[in-house]
């Protein structure tokens, strides 16, 4: 322990005999800047996985796939990681196919329509606005 206080007492006094010592002190104080962000900067460099020199965020884009992929936003995640999780679960396990789902949605799609233009009738609600079948019609027809 008194090896310990020994060594602690000389490495002060050799700081302040060097600080003393300087002819200019305003060098020094630059050159201790410079020094300390250049380690500043190289322990960024270190810390950063392969060695990146951007952060993580930017990398995968800075918009929102990254947040998503980063967990930024819980809920959107989550909701993102239990869609595809059950999606895998649709084609893997349950041995479903893509053509299949696409017609079963379409199918459901249109009995929806279907009955909310015969029920708009009875609860006096206004048709659900077809303008994006227009478009639809007017490319295959010409």
């Amino acid at each position: 322990m008194a090896d310990h206080k020994e060594s602690k007492m000389e490495e002060l006094a050799h700081k302040i005999h060097s600080k003393i010592s300087s002819p200019s002190s305003s060098s020094d104080s630059d050159e201790d800047k410079r020094s300390h962000a250049r380690a500043v900067a190289l322990k960024a460099k270190v810390y950063r996985l392969f060695g990146r020199e951007k952060p993580l965020h930017q990398v995968l884009g800075a918009g929102k796939p990254a947040d998503i992929l980063l967990w930024r936003n819980k809920k959107l995640s989550g909701g993102v990681l239990g869609g595809v999780t059950s999606l895998w679960f649709l084609f893997e396990m349950l041995d479903y196919h893509l053509i299949t789902l696409i017609c079963h949605l379409m199918i459901l799609a249109l009995s929806v329509l279907f009955l909310w233009s015969n029920a708009s009738n009875f609860i006096n609600k206004l048709l659900l606005d077809y303008g994006f079948c227009q478009f639809w019609v007017a490319v295959f027809t010409s």
